[in-house]
């Protein structure tokens, strides 16, 4: 992969960072979040949202030491060489693009009927409008990466403009709103449950990452790598919690449950009718159809990266239609996955998947702060927060939600053994040759 010519500046970076994380997520799992946290959301939104700022400073001193389109694959494979365990954690990180990729698919399938019905049933559809918008996504990817790169440069734009009309108009209509009583500290969940929210929803926050994989185009490194990350990270908190404070305040939980995937959309009705609706929803598609397409790129990437640093077999460099292979395994298991799980096993799935890999790199950045000239105290505690947030999103979901727990546990599990024997196999080759 030869050094692009492309310079990104600033206001690029920002708006990767930014792009990344106000993907799908917010679309995906405001309602999920609402349900666990109740008048308490957006409290959950700023514990997940401080950790993924504690985060972003090990991936600025990281991102400044070690610029890699390989992005966090990179810090991982320095902070830990080429071993079983750094292995297992980067082929995690595929697993969770596409466990991501599912996300936003079962997002845009939940909005898509509610503009278009196709069949009489909604669950048909679902799965019609999930399926259908990874198919399109994967061929606009062997079409063209321009194409990928110009879509999501506007997607950022329409998705912000509506999400931030949406916020002016919720606050204006919030004052006349019977609903702002839910927002009282009476009406919180326990503090474990608010933390336990926040965890399950860390996923809305792990686009920030991406700016690791631009970190070498990005123009005057070490001033604009560290804004990129904390600007894009502070901007994302204050706007969910805003959204938030709207959903929670415009509509009566009841509601909220009931259009659990959509409750951004329908938090726009008391304010704006069907029309508010149906502006939100159209928001939802665009935001989620170009984080689609932006993850299959990225997760296509980090699978070749991955098989590039001898960590997954070499048949993943091939390539097939001038893309790598990656592309066409990632889009077909996310085709799997939208189609066999539910959203909350998902969003489960995807946090705890997210919240280890970068308590790893957390770790790296702990690990090599001296090479890297960082502070120590920031990304140990970092490390812990991510771990102490692991143990209690899981012990959380244990009772409310087996599926999504087993099915986290079994693909961190699956990773460690694939890894472990891929190396063994390796191993006894490189033994026979010589």
């Amino acid at each position: 992969m030869g050094k692009s010519k492309t310079n990104i500046g600033l206001k690029e970076a920002i708006s990767i960072g930014i792009g990344g994380m106000v993907g799908g997520g917010i679309f995906a799992v405001l309602g999920l979040a609402v349900s666990l946290a109740k008048g308490g959301t957006p409290v959950a939104f700023l514990l997940a949202g401080l950790l993924a700022l504690i985060t972003s400073y090990s991936y600025v001193n990281l991102s400044k030491a070690y610029p890699d389109r390989g992005g966090t694959v990179k810090f991982i494979n320095q902070g830990f060489g080429k071993s079983v365990f750094s292995g297992a954690m980067n082929n995690l990180l595929w697993v969770s693009y596409i466990i991501m990729l599912s996300l936003y698919a079962s997002a845009f399938g939940s909005h898509a009927p509610n503009l278009f019905t196709l069949t009489t049933s909604k669950i048909l559809d679902f799965h019609i409008y999930a399926s259908a918008i990874i198919a399109l996504a994967t061929a606009i990817n062997y079409y063209s990466i321009t194409v990928v790169g110009k879509i999501e440069s506007y997607a950022v734009i329409i998705k912000l403009i509506i999400l931030l009309g949406f916020i002016g108009i919720g606050i204006y209509g919030l004052f006349r709103n019977p609903n702002m009583t839910q927002l009282a500290i009476s009406e919180w969940e326990t503090p474990v449950k608010l933390f336990a929210g926040g965890m399950v929803i860390f996923v809305a926050y792990e686009g920030f990452e991406l700016i690791a994989n631009a970190a070498p185009d990005i123009v005057n490194p070490v001033k604009n790598i560290p804004k990129a990350y904390y600007y894009s990270v502070i901007f994302v908190i204050i706007l969910y919690i805003i959204i938030a404070f709207v959903t929670v305040g415009s509509l009566p939980f009841k509601q909220i449950a009931d259009a659990q995937d959509y409750a951004l959309a329908e938090a726009a009705k008391p304010m704006l009718g069907k029309i508010g609706f149906s502006i939100i929803t159209i928001a939802a598609l665009i935001s989620t159809f170009s984080a689609i397409n932006a993850s299959l790129y990225g997760g296509s990437r980090v699978n070749y990266e991955i098989a590039e640093d001898d960590e997954l077999p070499h048949h993943f460099l091939s390539k097939l239609w001038n893309q790598p292979i990656g592309l066409l395994i990632t889009s077909i298991s996310t085709l799997i996955l939208v189609n066999v799980l539910k959203l909350e096993s998902i969003s489960t799935a995807g946090s705890v998947g997210f919240l280890l890999i970068f308590g790893v790199v957390n770790y790296v950045g702990f690990k090599l702060s001296k090479a890297i000239n960082g502070n120590k105290i920031i990304p140990f505690l970092g490390f812990i927060l991510c771990m102490v947030a692991l143990v209690i999103l899981i012990s959380q979901q244990f009772n409310s939600n087996l599926i999504g727990v087993i099915i986290a546990i079994t693909i961190i599990a699956v990773c460690f053994i694939m890894e472990y024997l891929y190396k063994k196999t390796e191993k006894r080759l490189s033994q026979k040759i010589h």
